[in-house]
C-alpha cells in the first residue's frame, strides 16, 4: 500500500501523526510532505512531529520540492490524505492553484480520476461561506471532505482516543482498514421489567 500524506499549516498535528504511526504499522509507504506553515504549527503541538515522521514515513518532502515524484502522475498511489488542511490548501486544491507539492500532488490525483482516493481533513471553526464553496466544489469531484470532528459515543478516556478516533475515520474513507476507533454498535436495551 502506498500513501501520500500531506501536512499543513492547521491546527491537528497529532492527527497527522496518529495516521502515519498506523501506516507504518501496517508497513504502508508512506510519502509525506510536512509544509513550512505545518512547521511553525509543530513548535506549538507537537515539537519532535517531524522527526517521527522522517523516522516512520518511507519520504519526507518539503512543500518546495515540485520536482518530487508523487508530482507526477505516473507515480501510483493508493489514496492522498491531507492532514490536517488548512483552508489556504483546501482554496488551493478547489481552485487548480497548484503554488506547493501538496496543492500538486492533489492536482494530479484529481486528474488522474477514480484511479486515486482524495481525503481532506479541515480542522477550522467556524467556516466561512468560501470554505463551504470550496468543499463542495471537490465533494462533488469525488473529494472526501472529514472535518476533524471526534465521536463520543464511546466514551473516550483521553485526548489519545479522541485524536485516534478521526484518525481511523480518515483511514477508513482512504479504504485503510484499521482498528484506531471503535464501530458504532448499538448496544441491547435491557428489557422493562414487568410491574405486578
Amino acid at each position: 500500500m502506498r500513501i501520500v500524506l500531506c501536512v499543513t499549516g492547521a491546527s491537528g498535528i497529532d492527527y497527522a501523526l496518529a495516521i502515519a504511526r498506523e501506516l507504518a504499522q501496517q508497513h504502508a509507504e508512506t510519502h509525506c510532505v510536512v509544509t513550512e506553515n505545518a512547521k511553525l504549527v509543530m513548535k506549538y503541538e507537537a515539537p519532535a512531529a517531524l522527526r517521527e515522521f522522517k523516522r516512520i514515513c518511507a519520504r519526507v518532502y518539503g512543500e518546495k520540492q515540485i520536482d518530487a515524484p508523487i508530482a507526477s502522475g505516473s507515480f501510483r498511489a493508493d489514496a492522498l490524505i491531507v492532514c490536517p488542511c488548512s483552508m489556504k490548501t483546501l482554496s488551493a486544491i478547489a481552485n487548480g492553484f497548484a503554488y506547493n507539492l501538496v496543492a500538486r500532488a492533489a492536482d494530479v490525483a484529481l486528474k488522474e480520476g477514480d484511479a486515486r482516493k482524495i481525503v481532506l481533513v479541515p480542522r477550522e471553526m467556524p467556516w466561512s461561506v468560501v470554505a463551504f464553496e470550496n468543499a463542495l466544489k471537490l465533494a462533488r469531484l469525488g473529494v472526501v471532505i472529514a472535518p476533524a470532528s471526534p465521536g463520543f459515543y464511546d466514551k473516550p478516556k483521553s485526548v489519545a482516543d479522541l485524536t485516534n478516533f478521526v484518525a481511523g475515520r480518515v483511514l477508513a474513507a482512504a479504504g485503510v482498514e484499521n482498528a484506531l476507533y471503535p464501530r458504532w454498535s448499538k448496544k441491547p436495551e435491557k428489557p422493562n421489567k414487568v410491574r405486578k
